[in-house]
């Protein structure tokens, strides 16, 4: 079955992207896939937004079969196509202060120092996201190859405070999209 664009029948179901629950009657991003429990498929469920940064793939494969009428169409197929540019960026789930000093940088292999900003990765395996570490907001150019990394970041981190996300942008040097 291909992937598919509805509204949500309940508010039971969790966007698999942010974790948040997905609300009653708002447009929800459906990924089938193979169910490797049992025969069958199985649906992912993601908001829009959240497939376009972590599976982009699939939301540009919907996005090109879904018939005309999917609000926001271009804004999900330019970050769909600005989230498959380089395969890390997927990998984003947002950004946070370390609250010790104990992990590592991906990039650098240097620690992460207590209260310091870095970018939380998640790997994506058999329809699951399992965490994948964390890279230094000062390492995020050499891991993600120059690529823009801001609306993810941010889009990721909805618990923020407006100072945390305006230090962020500053930090950045960009101002976010979306």
């Amino acid at each position: 079955m291909p992937h598919v664009f509805e509204s949500a029948s309940s508010g039971r179901a969790k966007c698999r992207g942010c974790g948040r629950p997905i609300a009653k009657a708002e447009l929800r991003f459906g990924e089938r896939l193979p169910n490797p429990f049992a025969d069958g498929e199985m649906t992912l469920w993601f908001h829009p937004l959240c497939a376009a940064y972590k599976r982009p793939e699939a939301i540009l494969q919907a996005l090109a079969e879904a018939p005309a009428g999917v609000p926001d169409a271009a804004t999900l197929e330019r970050v769909a196509r600005e989230s498959s540019a380089h395969r890390r960026l997927p990998r984003i789930d947002g950004a946070e202060r370390a609250p010790s000093g104990q992990a590592k940088c991906r990039a650098c292999k240097q620690r992460i120092e207590r209260g310091a900003w870095r970018i939380r990765l998640l790997f994506y395996e058999e329809g699951r996201f399992m965490p994948g570490g964390f890279v230094h907001l000062d390492c995020r150019k050499d891991h993600f190859e120059g690529h823009e990394v801001l609306g993810a970041m941010l889009h990721f981190s909805p618990d923020l405070s407006d100072e945390d996300r305006a230090e962020l942008t500053r930090l950045s040097g960009a101002g976010a999209r979306t």
